[in-house]
């Protein structure tokens, strides 16, 4: 699968109820690394699998990406999770 265009930033829930961000070129590629399909998951997610991706927004460039991920990081969790309920771009969790 070809890697898009434009860059990602999303929000995961693992196992554990704990919240993880990071940004991708690729998210489906980067879930499955997360929950050790693929090797280059994060290590912090490692101990807390599975994950599901609950909240995911588009970036033009690599950039915009990382500065949107370190203001999701520096949120609460509170706002992080009301972030997830109140976007169009959320992803349902199951």
């Amino acid at each position: 699968m070809p890697e898009s265009l434009l860059w990602s930033v999303y929000i995961l829930r693992c196992a554990d109820g704990s919240l993880y961000t990071g940004v991708t070129r690729n998210l489906v590629r980067r879930l499955r690394q997360h929950n050790g399909e693929l090797v280059g998951g994060a290590h912090y997610t490692r101990g807390r699998r599975p994950v599901e991706a609950i909240w995911v927004e588009e970036c033009e460039n690599r950039s915009c990406a990382q500065v949107r991920e370190a203001t999701i990081k520096r949120l609460p969790r509170s706002d992080k999770l009301s972030l997830v309920r109140s976007s169009p771009q959320g992803i349902p969790a199951a």
